[in-house]
């Protein structure tokens, strides 16, 4: 185990069964710490200045992180907010936008997406947004985002982990499909800082910290590229968004520029310093150190469940197809009765639906796929 590894390790405590993180990540005792060091910091003077100042530290971290400019990246509340944003944020066609002038254009969704990242673009083509024409198919691949395309097409919006399967679609390939005209959004949460992601490739990103980043909640990063900016307007950006919102009554007040534009309102600030926290976390061991521990516990415990005869969805997916998250369910078996074996073995999961969702991180320990055995010899006693 290299040092770096060792030293993130450590940093944490959650259960040995805990292999849930694709619902939510324990945070570190670092995070901890910086969420009462904020809440300290609320009973001095200037506490909005220097948390300010914080997350403006926190925001050049994850421009890094992302591979972006600083004012491309902006922070929303959740995921969802950032998604509800950037729906709200796609104008009626102009012209040489494609399509006809003034028509609002078409986002392209796979029915199966997690809601999240459905229900911002379903509310806001009641609203005069784009409207949703859905992708039939298990998974998201540039030959079926290609057979969708026609000259209305506007977006694509896609998870970068599905949160059911952990298919993790490519992106770098999707919008190379779409080129650059159509912009492609990202929901990153179940991916960002677990897994290496194209990252290069998303126009818009959006992804809450409460997950694989185990920031906790409160804080979302928005990502909104230069190359895109034109074809977005600030559909919720409230008074934090625009110039000198108290400098004169002359509203509406000009926009700023990048992701801010979209703030509704000012951020959590104890939320970002967490999440900064937690990148700075990231950064220091490498995802793609995290990533690898975490595909040998999840192939652990895949092997552990093909071994007990459960059935996997999509279990061709090679490593780089797919991201930490994995669902099984044992045939002839009901799924609620073998979700309350694996708890009472000690193991944390998912029941979704038919299927029991696996989601180990770097810190899972080598006895939770011990439990997932235990938890499933159990399950399929008479």
């Amino acid at each position: 185990m290299n040092v770096q590894l060792a030293r993130y390790l450590a940093r944490f405590d959650e259960l040995p069964g805990y292999v849930d993180f694709a619902r939510v990540g324990p945070i570190s005792h670092d995070v901890a710490m910086t969420l009462v060091e904020a809440a300290r910091l609320s009973r001095g003077e200037q506490v909005v200045e220097v948390l300010s100042a914080r997350a403006e530290a926190v925001r050049a971290g994850a421009a890094l992180f992302l591979g972006a400019a600083p004012h491309e990246v902006g922070f929303a509340t959740s995921t969802s907010h950032a998604l509800f944003a950037t729906a709200a944020a796609f104008r009626p066609c102009a012209t040489g936008e494609g399509g006809n002038e003034g028509d609002e254009g078409v986002v392209l969704v796979r029915r199966g997406e997690f809601p999240a990242n459905v229900y911002p673009w379903l509310r806001f083509q009641d609203r005069g947004g784009l409207r949703v024409r859905w992708i039939d198919a298990p998974r998201v691949t540039p030959e079926n985002v290609a057979a969708h395309l026609t000259p209305d097409v506007r977006a694509l919006t896609v998870s970068a982990v599905d949160a059911l399967t952990g298919h993790r679609p490519p992106l770098g390939a999707l919008k190379e499909v779409l080129g650059p005209d159509r912009v492609l959004v990202v929901d990153a949460i179940q991916g960002l800082g677990a897994v290496p992601l194209e990252l290069e490739a998303a126009d818009v990103l959006a992804s809450g910290g409460q997950k694989w980043l185990r920031a906790g909640w409160g804080a979302a990063l928005l990502l909104v590229r230069d190359r895109v900016a034109h074809l977005l307007f600030p559909g919720l950006g409230g008074w934090p968004g625009v110039r000198d919102p108290l400098a004169a009554d002359d509203h509406p007040r000009e926009p700023l520029d990048g992701a801010d534009a979209h703030a509704m309102t000012n951020p959590d600030y104890p939320a970002v310093s967490s999440l900064g926290t937690a990148l700075d976390l990231v950064t220091a061991v490498g995802v793609e150190t995290i990533a690898a521990k975490i595909a040998d516990t999840l192939g652990a415990l895949l092997d552990t469940a093909r071994a007990a005869g459960a059935e996997i969805p999509h279990d061709e997916l090679i490593p780089a197809e797919r991201g930490g998250i994995a669902c099984l369910r044992l045939p002839g078996h009901d799924p609620v009765d073998v979700h309350a074996a694996l708890a009472k073995a000690g193991l944390a999961t998912t029941l979704r639906g038919r299927w029991i969702r696996l989601s180990p991180h770097a810190t899972t320990p080598s006895q939770a796929v011990d439990r997932l055995a235990e938890g499933l010899r159990t399950a399929r006693r008479p």
